[in-house]
């Protein structure tokens, strides 16, 4: 399953890219209420790419049908944007500029979910929670900018 594969190294290559940060620079800040302990974080995001690439798996095998192969597009893009977070974020240390990319990023997930929908219900369902964790990931990242002196692009 290509798509899974793909999914997976986008999010396992962000994750490489941005260790420093990770380790260095985010323990540094003050975190907002209800943030999970940075362990739920690799688990959450490796069943979200999971689910990604079954869901774009599911749509390839639909391709002779209207709008495909424009799902696909979208969800390439959306896999593009998501990739910049985490550099922005933790590379950077551009805590408001990576609120920018979390909407762009929450706007071209939603897109994605109902193209997707529209070709297979289950790739549909398959992508409902990447965009709810996507709400409460900006939530966080609204939280991060807030207490730690809302510096902005």
């Amino acid at each position: 399953m290509g798509f899974v594969g793909f999914a997976l190294l986008v999010g396992a290559t962000a994750a490489m890219v941005t260790q420093e940060g990770v380790r260095l620079w985010y323990p540094s800040l003050t975190a907002p209420p209800g943030t999970p302990p940075d362990a739920a974080f690799p688990v959450v995001w490796t069943v979200l790419y999971l689910l990604m690439g079954i869901a774009a798996w599911r749509i390839w095998h639909a391709a002779p049908r209207p709008g495909a192969f424009a799902a696909l597009r979208l969800w390439g893009w959306q896999l593009l944007v998501n990739a910049a977070w985490s550099p922005v974020f933790f590379g950077l240390h551009a805590i408001g500029a990576a609120l920018l990319v979390m909407v762009l990023l929450l706007g071209l997930v939603l897109a994605t979910l109902l193209a997707f929908a529209r070709r297979d219900r289950l790739a549909g369902l398959l992508l409902a929670p990447y965009p709810l964790w996507l709400a409460y990931a900006a939530w966080l990242n609204v939280g991060f900018w807030w207490l730690n002196g809302k510096p902005f692009p």
